[in-house]
């Protein structure tokens, strides 16, 4: 019984701790934090795909009509080694590319397929990016504010060929601001936030002739993960991997407004206007709170265009056109 006594004891002195030390935090800065010499290996998955269909009777299918998917999926590990620090927090960052995956697709037919794991295609251009590296500026908000040195990955991949045309085009500096940053943390005057808070952006993309689509991106902190053990983990600094991990669901809503800002040639095209359209948009972003690393970031939209035949002949079925993109994206951290 003595016994019992004294495990209850410290079973409501743990709690009581526990409800001190997190009780008082009404918010939590959603923010990244760079520790010189530092490490972090992360998985990059990129998906961009696009299809037509058409549904009907087959001999009442347009002349030279061909569906099927055309798109790419790029998959990417890399290394982010943090090479010094400033006193507003910014981290000069040089990326170490360690494996590479590209595939790409043209009405279903794959053009390109590429694993550097592989051996089958040695005298692929995209193999002479494995082991380089380049440096970037990121800032504590996720922005990549400044791509420092990219010149000795770019002379390893010069030619004239498709292939080192495509490994030119990943280390330009518009593709690898867009690999490297993190778009869904708040702005920096906005990063502390409660549980239940939002915060939001807008982005717009661009679907060929079915014109230019804008998106306001809604974030809601839903939760923060503190399990019981974690505190006495990191009294004790036994176990470094429990940390708290804030959790927050995206889900984007057409930006009208925005939309009117955009010039004409920008605007959803007319022919985009004959269709009906669903659309679904939705995302989650997990932050180590302790160490200030990404968890994972994960985006996907899937928009779906579909047109009728109004007026289909006696007996027949109707005629119809589908059309759909999907953009895909996913960060996640490996170690």
């Amino acid at each position: 019984m003595k016994l019992i006594r004294i495990c209850c004891l410290a079973l409501n002195a743990a709690i009581c701790i526990l409800l001190l030390s997190t009780g008082c935090a009404n918010s939590v800065t959603l923010v990244l934090k760079f520790t010189p010499q530092g490490s972090t290996t992360y998985r990059l998955a990129r998906e961009n795909d696009r299809s037509v269909e058409w549904e009907g009777e087959e001999e009442n299918k347009p002349k030279g009509f061909t569906g099927g998917h055309t798109g790419n999926r790029m998959e990417m590990t890399f290394t982010q080694k943090i090479r010094s620090v400033d006193d507003q927090g910014n981290a000069v960052a040089e990326i170490t590319i360690q494996s590479l995956k590209y595939i790409t697709r043209v009405k279903s037919n794959v053009t390109m397929d590429f694993d550097s794991s592989s051996r089958k295609d040695p005298n692929n251009p995209l193999i002479k990016l494995i082991g380089q590296s380049y440096t970037i500026e990121l800032t504590p908000s996720g922005e990549v504010s400044k791509v420092i040195d990219v010149g000795e990955a770019r002379s390893a991949v010069i030619g004239d060929t498709s292939g080192h045309e495509m490994a030119t085009n990943l280390l330009s500096d518009e593709a690898i601001k867009d690999r490297h940053a993190i778009s869904a943390l708040p702005d920096a005057n906005e990063s502390s936030l409660s549980i239940g808070e939002s915060w939001s952006y807008i982005k717009s993309y661009s679907f060929d002739l079915m014109g230019i689509k804008s998106y306001e991106k809604i974030y809601t902190l839903e939760n923060i993960r503190d399990p019981f053990f974690a505190l006495f983990m990191r009294i004790l600094r036994k176990n470094q991997r429990d940390h708290r991990i804030a959790t927050a669901f995206m889900e984007a809503v057409p930006s009208v407004e925005n939309a009117k800002t955009l010039h004409k040639e920008l605007a959803t095209s007319e022919f985009s206007q004959m269709f009906d359209n669903t659309e679904q948009f939705t995302g989650e972003l997990k932050l180590d709170l302790t160490d200030g690393t990404v968890v994972e970031c994960r985006e996907e939209l899937l928009i779906e265009w579909f047109i009728v035949d109004p007026n289909p002949e006696d007996d027949e079925r109707p005629a119809a056109l589908r059309m759909t993109a999907t953009r895909i994206s996913n960060i996640e951290k490996m170690n």
